[in-house]
């Protein structure tokens, strides 16, 4: 990362090259645009930059997060620029709950999430932190005791799902940004939210850059090489580790417990991070990694642990860790099946059953028989090829089926009869007869 330009030797159209380089072949950007300082800068800019070349095309965005009475009056103010600069507009209002993850992650979090929502299939998204950002950025790292990654702070080129996500102005102070914006005679907003100094964020803006830039003017800049050099060594870690990493994960992404034990804990936490970060988990504190490896993968043979990082589950199975998006249990409900013409909808996203011309063969139900769908069985099932009846628990042990798909794999009743586990086996009483009618059952996950 380069120091911030000398703000008395460039002019503004080195600016534009600034942003122009970071774009690079890029032809088409939504520019998150709140109508504060920074992104006016950068919307203004972009125009600029869409003028050089006939098929740029440049549209902004404004997330309406409702916390302020301005909010409403924002959005105009945002609209009306749009207009002037001849910027197709958008206002996106998101619902912000601070409960989990204080307001100011929850903001940050609802806001993400709507962009890339709103983001098109071949559009790059901008945003406008800039130098100072990054410092408080380094700074909440620091005072939560990150290491190299969260040091690392933010990156000029990232993503967002599957778009790009780019932050052209990461190496411009905002004294810079202000001087640009009064020569192009440009307007914008304050929120009034930025003095409040009880977010962690305005108090180091307000109360402790300040005096770090009066006794070090140039502490920004230096904060920024530190940060990228953050992100240079874990770059470097990833590259060494990839191929360890890959060598310890089976098809599915299950990582093997047995292939960490020679390692140090040093390197073992080190993959741990790079595995969970591959599958899109929030990155654990030192003590949710610790725990993660004492009470997950080292628990007792027969235990069926789970540790909770955010919306994912890490769980085990078969010496194997396992990350999981939240799944709720499933396990006392049942479902009638009164119109077998119609598919019957799963419930939490396990999609949908239906009668068909082919899937699995079934002997189809008597009319007197009541067809439902559950997700346990009690007593003994008489599995199709298998000689004596089983409890459930030992079947889905047998099948190797992993504990959290035990209470939501669909079981087909016939009255009180088990019929099937659908996608697993047939019971006798199930199974097609020459003699008898047979339907076909297909399951759509």
């Amino acid at each position: 990362m380069n120091a911030e330009f000398d703000i008395d030797n460039n002019d503004d159209e080195e600016l534009l090259a600034l942003v122009s380089r970071h774009a690079g072949s890029v032809r088409r950007v939504l520019v998150a645009y709140s109508g504060g300082l920074d992104s006016s800068v950068l919307l203004h800019l972009m125009t600029r930059w869409r003028e050089a070349g006939p098929s740029r095309e440049v549209r902004a965005v404004y997330i309406h997060h409702g916390l302020s009475l301005h909010a409403d009056e924002w959005a105009r103010h945002c609209r009306q620029r749009c207009d002037a600069w001849r910027v197709p507009f958008a206002v996106l209002p998101v619902q912000v709950d601070a409960r989990e993850h204080g307001l100011e992650g929850a903001a940050r979090g609802a806001r993400y999430q709507a962009l890339n929502q709103h983001l098109q299939d071949d559009e790059t998204l901008l945003t406008a932190q800039h130098l100072d950002d990054q410092s408080e950025t380094f700074l909440l790292a620091l005072k939560r005791g990150s290491g190299p990654a969260g040091l690392s702070a933010m990156a000029a080129r990232g993503a967002l799902g599957r778009h790009t996500l780019l932050r052209p102005l990461l190496e411009v102070s905002r004294r810079r940004l202000e001087s640009y914006a009064r020569r192009q005679r440009l307007s914008w907003i304050e929120d009034e939210s930025n003095q409040d100094d009880r977010f962690d964020r305005n108090f180091l803006r307000l109360r402790i850059l300040p005096a770090l830039k009066r006794r070090w003017p140039h502490f920004p800049a230096a904060v920024a090489r530190s940060a990228q050099l953050c992100a240079e060594q874990e770059q470097l870690l990833d590259e060494l580790l990839s191929e360890s990493l890959q060598a310890l994960c089976e098809a599915d992404g299950a990582l093997r417990i047995d292939g960490l034990l020679p390692f140090s804990a040093v390197r073992r936490a080190a993959l741990l991070r790079r595995w969970l970060a591959a599958g899109g988990a929030r990155m654990p504190s030192r003590d949710q990694l610790q725990r993660l490896w004492d009470e997950v993968a080292e628990s007792r043979r027969d235990a069926e642990p789970l540790l909770q990082l955010g919306d994912r589950q890490i769980r085990r199975f078969r010496r194997c860790l396992y990350l999981l998006p939240s799944m709720r249990s499933l396990r006392g409900l049942v479902l009638d099946w009164p119109r077998l013409d119609r598919s019957l909808v799963l419930p939490d996203g396990l999609g949908s059953l239906s009668w068909a011309d082919e899937g699995i063969a079934l002997r189809a139900p008597a009319n007197d028989e009541r067809v439902t769908v559950r997700f346990t069985a009690q007593g003994m099932i008489n599995v199709v090829g298998r000689r004596h009846g089983r409890p459930l628990k030992k079947l889905w042990q047998e099948l190797g089926v992993p504990p959290w798909l035990r209470d939501r794999t669909p079981l087909l009743f016939y009255n009180e009869q088990p019929i099937a586990a659908l996608g697993r086996f047939i019971t006798r009483e199930g199974q097609a007869q020459d003699a008898r009618p047979v339907w076909f059952v297909r399951w759509r996950p």
